[in-house]
């Protein structure tokens, strides 16, 4: 990870300093910058000060441990080295016991399991920074959305997953994603589980049917026209091959807090390489994944250690063509996920990828290379360097300057102030850097106990079956007065007037007074249309910021 363009004299000798990496009488500035770094507690090596072009082993610049639930941000070009820099943070992390998630979308994360290889650049980089470089692997479990590509296999119930997240990537405007709402409310108050996109598709297709059309007056605002959008968005959006994402089992997202026998946290790599070419799908699905954390998690304040640090790569995917209330969403869950325990980290290019009150929330930042090649390149430059506390260095220089593996540091101290920026030279992974190899994330796989838990879909009677279920039972009009008020009573979908009698009106509606409180409860928009806390039999459920529904742990 040193800088290939530093001839191998110039670093050493950049390392070696005057002998101890920071002359007898350094500057007033660098004593400044190296104390702000000095902490006491818990803390993650980063990497060595640079300063006027020198590497000071010994003003180290460290982040602490406490601070790492505050959230931050991981910036730059491509090719500058945040990747590496998120496989550094994790691995320490790790060995401190704290579980971390990943996103791995170019599928070179997988390395963080095996051993690294030692080099001469691997070599060079420790010994400028003053790093104990040891070849280490760390405990990783694999993922895989729906199960493309190698990885268990995540999954989400189409209820679980909400109207808000599936209207992003449905690509819904806002009148859209409201009529959506409406739906899975409905569907929610006839006892219509909606596990898979079959289900939706089953109940939208009967809202816009003969039969059906008479329900959407029932439901408030619904138009005919609106529900065909969403139909037609539902029939594109499996076309395009997203089935497999959405069903049972459903992912417990507790499954991210694992810590491996030896004490250390296990590091959850999604694997993304085979839907890449889906960035608005595994984007939304990894805030699904945060939200539903947020929903689940007890509150633990400031907890001496994160339950989790959960890295969202690619983050200007999820914000792109975001509406308001979507941001706004966002901006919350951020803003109060920190008291659970969990911090989170965007990684993209430039904080201009990141709206402002979100970014607000990032105490933590590590700011690799920008180019500035381009007039909308210098704005961004100038842009991010306004993003920084006041610094001793001439940043919009320094951020064009910084080699493969540096990058400009500022983190919040174990008292919660900044500390000043700092140019850094980074610390090398002692995993590998680079992917392990395809074979060896299957073993991986089919080795891990959540293998059996998650490996096989399951597709029970849900809303498609007991609709497909109904139509066959108007087909045979005896059978359909006879079976229909049962079939009311014991699954939910209720029958047409002109199918039931007066005595099985009054059984119908004995079960929907009794069921009312639980059907409403169990809404997957219950949050956003109620705005409140309720109770099942053997359970209870909260809504979330963007109204998603899990058994709560």
């Amino acid at each position: 990870m040193s800088d290939p363009e530093a001839p191998p004299a110039e670093a050493a000798g950049a390392a070696r300093g005057t002998g101890s990496g920071v002359s007898p009488d350094p500057p007033e500035e660098v004593a400044r910058i190296a104390a702000g770094y000095a902490f006491t507690g818990p803390a993650l090596d980063l990497g060595a000060l640079l300063w006027e072009g020198r590497c000071l082993p010994d003003a180290q610049v460290r982040i602490p441990l406490p601070m790492l639930n505050r959230h931050g941000l991981v910036a730059g070009a491509t090719g500058t080295g945040k990747t590496k820099t998120l496989q550094l943070v994790a691995e320490q992390l790790s060995a401190q016991g704290v579980p971390v998630f990943l996103a791995d979308v170019k599928g070179d994360v997988s390395g963080i399991s095996a051993p690294g290889q030692e080099n001469d650049r691997v070599r060079s980089r420790a010994a400028e920074v003053r790093q104990e470089w040891t070849p280490n692997g760390f405990p990783c479990e694999f993922y895989a959305l729906g199960g493309l590509g190698h990885g268990i296999p995540v999954r989400a119930t189409v209820t679980g997953f909400g109207p808000v997240l599936l209207a992003k990537v449905l690509e819904l405007n806002r009148t859209q994603e409201q009529s959506l709402a409406l739906i899975f409310h409905y569907a929610d108050q006839k006892g219509l589980e909606l596990l898979d996109l079959k289900d939706l598709r089953a109940v939208v297709a009967f809202l816009t049917s003969d039969e059906g059309r008479p329900e959407l007056k029932g439901i408030g605002g619904l138009s005919t026209a609106t529900a065909g959008v969403i139909l037609r968005s539902l029939t594109a959006f499996e076309a395009q091959g997203a089935s497999p994402f959405f069903g049972e089992p459903e992912f417990d997202t507790g499954e991210l807090l694992r810590t491996a026998g030896d004490g250390r946290g296990v590091v959850s790599v999604l694997e993304l390489p085979a839907v890449q070419d889906k960035p608005q799908l595994f984007s939304t699905f990894l805030m699904w994944l945060l939200a539903d954390l947020f929903h689940d998690l007890p509150e633990v304040g400031d907890a001496d250690r994160p339950k989790l640090v959960f890295f969202f790569d690619e983050a200007h995917l999820l914000f792109k063509d975001a509406s308001k209330a979507f941001l706004d969403a966002i901006t919350q869950t951020v803003r109060l996920i920190r008291s659970k325990g969990v911090g989170v980290f965007f990684v993209t290019q430039t904080p201009k990828d990141v709206p402002a009150d979100v970014l607000a929330q990032l105490g933590n930042r590590v700011q690799h290379a920008l180019r500035a090649f381009t007039p909308d390149d210098q704005k961004a430059l100038k842009a991010t360097v306004k993003t920084f506390p006041d610094s001793a260095y001439d940043l919009e220089e320094v951020l064009t300057g910084l080699g493969t593996g540096e990058a400009v540091v500022t983190v919040l101290s174990e008292k919660g102030a900044p500390t000043p920026v700092a140019a850094t030279r980074l610390r090398a992974p002692e995993s590998l850097m680079g992917p392990v190899d395809a074979a060896a994330l299957d073993r991986a796989v089919e080795q891990s106990p959540l293998h059996a838990r998650y490996a096989e879909a399951v597709d029970r009677e849900s809303a498609h079956e007991k609709l497909t279920a109904r139509e066959a039972a108007r087909a045979v009009p005896e059978a359909g007065e006879a079976g229909g008020a049962a079939e009311a009573g014991e699954d939910g979908v209720e029958p047409s007037a002109s199918k039931r009698s007066g005595s099985g009106d009054r059984a119908r509606k004995g079960d929907d007074d009794r069921s009312m409180v639980e059907q409403v409860v169990g809404s997957g928009v219950f949050k956003s249309l109620a705005r409140s806390v309720g109770t099942q039999i053997g359970r209870e459920i909260t809504r979330s910021i963007f109204g998603t529904a899990r058994r709560g742990r």
